[in-house]
């Protein structure tokens, strides 16, 4: 189970329990006003699945589905799973397999998320045949849909990313997921968790790529499986500790600014000049050196960065040279990593993803795909991921207890006053 902030609705009668799909076409229930109509600059493009099945569709193009989709013995079709999928993590209330199962019951369900009923086996045997790639395409996609941010000339032609990694627990019976030799802890359990290696596009705060693994996996072998020629790495302590992996990298034609441990062995071969304005961002002092004792592992010469911290020295690494990137920008890069933390965060306690519905790999692997393309949905049509408060006055109107009306005003007022952060 997600360790996450659950969000609790009222108590509502059987009527409200899955009113979802009212969200689909904009209306809402029959007892309530007729909603203002809608238009593209609010809330226009409030079709979330609909949308999600234009992307599906445009992906499966390219992406073609196994034979076993195509037996006629198969009712269910992948869009109407996905979307059915996709709608459990939208809505507030139904969030197990059981619960899915009796949505699709309904006939609005069956009208505007899935065209029939879905019974559990159905739902929890499809995650075997669908390939998790189709899943990786429309994430990609949606991704380049989130409008690029300001750009900085001072940064160059670096798309700069921040990289890390999160552990979402699983269940003890999830034996693949494993990790820690499965060695109990104190508690007497096993460890068992899955981890999302992501990253995440800094200036734009929008997640670039994303790899779902068991948490045993090492991080920095699935980090080199992210890089990409031109991309820039912001990452902590445990990207920096293999210095050999630092010269790959930068054959691969990357940049990086990594945070170095506090005990690492720093043999400074050139000192560096700090200007008055490195040192109005925290610097404390620059030089090429080299990291290692081992004179065989010993790293090649770098940048190291040290950067004031609460106690002792923040110690950075670079591979760019001080004409290509200061001491303040490589300070005030690195602190840009914080958004990854804040992402994952937001997956797992603002976005409320609650429960497995799946237990093996590929199933896991498909439902976390789903989360992200449902927090980059959000981003699309919000301008920016929804506050707490804002994901509440969503679910509300999910519920029938906002109305359309109370939900364009609260979007309105919420893009208004990111728009007054941005100038202030």
């Amino acid at each position: 189970m997600f360790r996450s902030c659950k969000w609790n609705p009222v108590v509502t009668p059987l009527s409200l329990v899955l009113v979802a799909p009212y969200w689909l076409n904009g209306a809402v229930p029959d007892a309530a006003p007729a909603p203002p109509p809608f238009t593209e600059q609010d809330l226009g493009n409030w079709k979330l699945l609909h949308s999600f099945r234009q992307h599906l569709d445009a992906a499966l193009e390219k992406h073609p589905l196994p034979a076993s989709w195509e037996s006629p013995n198969r009712e269910l079709t992948a869009p109407d799973y996905l979307s059915l999928y996709l709608f459990g993590l939208f809505n507030p209330v139904t969030q197990t397999l059981r619960g899915l199962s009796a949505a699709s019951l309904l006939e609005r369900v069956q009208a505007e998320v899935c065209s029939r009923a879905v019974p559990r086996s159905t739902f929890s045997d499809a995650q075997a045949v669908l390939d998790p790639a189709l899943l990786e395409k429309v994430f990609s996609d949606l991704s380049a849909q989130i409008h690029p941010g300001p750009a900085d000339a001072r940064l160059g032609q670096w798309q700069w990313l921040a990289h890390d990694g999160s552990l979402f627990a699983a269940l003890p019976r999830m034996a693949w997921a494993l990790y820690g030799g499965g060695r109990p802890k104190a508690n007497g359990k096993v460890s068992c968790a899955v981890k999302l290696h992501l990253s995440l596009h800094v200036l734009d705060d929008k997640p670039a790529r994303a790899t779902v693994r068991p948490g045993r996996e090492c991080e920095r072998q699935v980090w080199q499986e992210h890089w990409e020629k031109g991309a820039a790495y912001l990452g902590d302590r445990l990207f920096a500790q293999n210095y050999r992996l630092l010269s790959k990298l930068e054959k691969k034609g990357c940049a990086y600014v990594l945070r170095l441990r506090e005990t690492t062995v720093i043999q400074v071969d050139e000192e560096l000049p700090v200007s008055a304005a490195d040192r109005a961002a925290g610097v404390q002092r620059q030089a090429w050196a080299r990291l290692g004792r081992d004179e065989r592992k010993r790293s090649e010469r770098v940048r190291v960065v040290w950067i004031a911290g609460e106690n002792e020295p923040v110690l950075l690494v670079t591979n760019l040279a001080p004409e290509s990137l200061s001491a303040a920008l490589v300070s005030q890069l690195y602190r840009q990593r914080w958004k990854i933390e804040l992402f994952f965060r937001w997956v797992k306690c603002i976005l409320g993803c609650g429960h497995w519905l799946a237990e093996s790999a590929r199933g896991v692997t498909i439902q976390i795909y789903l989360a992200l393309i449902a927090a980059l949905l959000l981003q699309l049509y919000t301008g920016r991921r929804p506050t707490k408060r804002m994901m509440e006055l969503i679910r509300w109107y999910l519920l029938g207890w906002a109305s359309a009306a109370e939900l364009e005003r609260g979007l309105l007022q919420y893009r208004r006053e990111l728009e007054r952060r941005k100038k202030s």
